[in-house]
């Protein structure tokens, strides 16, 4: 769908956040060298001049047990520290990155990804804070990770720069493609990857892969588990990766993904640089769906200055009243057309163009536009830079394309992004000093 529907609910979703951890995420944005060991806590790597402590490493896997709601024996907690380990230090090499870039993650784009990550798994606002809380876990780790997971995809989008730029004519070419396959079938497929950074450490990543599917298999949450282990850009999406063809992917997951049924979550399937779980979230024939289509109109009532919920300004507090007043007069997409030419002072467009309804994110937003009856205005929808007052035209069943263009377009950014990512990565532990001290169990 439009990002320009997306971005005003997203932003609404993560201010209810933000108040709540500002306090805890600005601790975690120091260089990661200044915070010292804890005494007796031992230390278990060293990554150029940051260090990595058992304490790290411990909570790390407290984190897992919490996230996932299982309770995980010390036999498990075990067999996890080594991959936990090699993890933390690619963190480390990341935030070093992020940190040389000068490059800055917000809170607030940390609490709108915690509210993504819990929509995900189904949880109420700050229940994923409160279950860390309970259970012992520390918030800085969840943080921590979350910050370096936002800040490197920052990294990526300045590395690629113009490549990231999909044009027309990509996108046509692609279409194309699709629509020679009709008929064909595709998956839509959530992955875990877990890497292999070297040959010798073959065994324990893929222990390390068996140990996680046991656990989902047992009922943990995959999104909850890809958004802590997978080391890929989907990661905070939950491992999601979308609708695929098998010539897309590695031919040895294609092939299982043509017998898995729907829900399963393979073994563990050696790829291209390490060991891949994977979900299968749904099979259809491309090109053959129906679908429900919408057409809407929107209007938007920016702010002048980012908005503060704690203390919003005149300016905005009339925005507020005036939004209320469109939402509550408003009983058509003509007026509405209307009212938004007189407010729309930023771009946005008026009528984003159809779009398919499965495919608005996040679901609290799709099921908003599932039930609103045709003509109603919402209730104004907050944002940081403004408030969106929206009106459902018409909802309708139809045969559609399988993925949108700029579906695609996501999809062939992903790819490029993934790619370099790696090669990043891989170039940084070429260039870095780590010095592992041990076993961190």
């Amino acid at each position: 769908m439009s990002s320009v529907l997306v971005r005003p609910v997203r932003r609404a979703a993560a201010l209810a956040l933000t108040l709540l951890i500002a306090g805890l995420g600005t601790a975690s944005a120091a260089p990661a060298d200044t915070r010292a060991a804890l005494p007796g806590a031992g230390i278990v790597a060293v990554v150029n001049r940051d260090i990595i402590s058992k304490d790290d490493v411990d909570s790390r896997a407290r984190l897992f047990a919490m996230s996932t709601g299982l309770p995980l024996s010390e036999d498990v907690v075990t067999r996890l520290r080594p991959q936990i380990l090699r993890q933390l230090v690619d963190e480390r090499l990341r935030i070093q990155e992020i940190q040389a870039r000068k490059i800055v993650v917000s809170d607030k784009d940390i609490a709108s990804t915690i509210r993504d990550i819990e929509t995900r798994n189904h949880m109420p606002a700050g229940m994923l804070r409160q279950k860390l809380v309970a259970g012992g876990a520390s918030q800085r780790t969840l943080i921590d990770q979350i910050r370096s997971q936002l800040g490197w995809a920052q990294v990526l989008r300045e590395a690629l720069g113009t490549k990231l730029n999909i044009t027309e004519s990509d996108i046509d070419e692609q279409v194309r493609l699709r629509a020679q396959a009709t008929g064909q079938e595709e998956f839509r497929i959530g992955e875990i990857f877990i890497p292999i950074h070297d040959p010798a450490n073959t065994a324990d990543s893929q222990r390390f892969a068996e140990t996680v599917i046991h656990e989902l298999r047992a009922g943990a949450p995959f999104p909850m588990v890809a958004a802590q282990f997978s080391q890929t850009q989907t990661a905070l999406e939950g491992g999601e990766v979308g609708w695929v063809q098998a010539s897309q992917v590695d031919p040895e997951v294609g092939r299982l993904l043509a017998t898995m049924p729907v829900g399963a979550v393979s073994n563990p399937v050696k790829v291209a640089g390490g060991f891949s779980i994977v979900m299968l979230q749904g099979k259809r024939a491309m090109g053959q769906n129906m679908a429900t289509a919408l057409r809407l109109r929107q209007a938007f009532l920016a702010f002048t200055t980012p908005l503060n919920p704690a203390n919003p300004t005149d300016e905005q507090k009339r925005q507020l009243d005036k939004a209320r007043t469109i939402s509550a007069t408003v009983h058509s997409c003509d007026e509405m057309e209307a009212v938004a030419k007189t407010v729309n002072t930023t771009g946005r467009p008026i009528d984003p163009g159809e779009l398919r309804l499965e495919g608005v994110a996040p679901p609290p937003f799709r099921e908003l536009l599932s039930k609103l009856p045709i003509g109603k205005a919402t209730q104004p929808l907050v944002a940081s830079d403004g408030i969106a007052i929206l009106t459902v035209c018409s909802r309708e069943q139809k045969v559609m394309t399988s993925l949108s263009r700029q579906d695609i377009q996501r999809q062939m950014i992903n790819e490029r992004v993934e790619l370099l990512s790696r090669q990043l990565l891989r170039d940084m532990r070429r260039q870095a000093h780590i010095d592992i001290r041990g076993q961190s169990s």
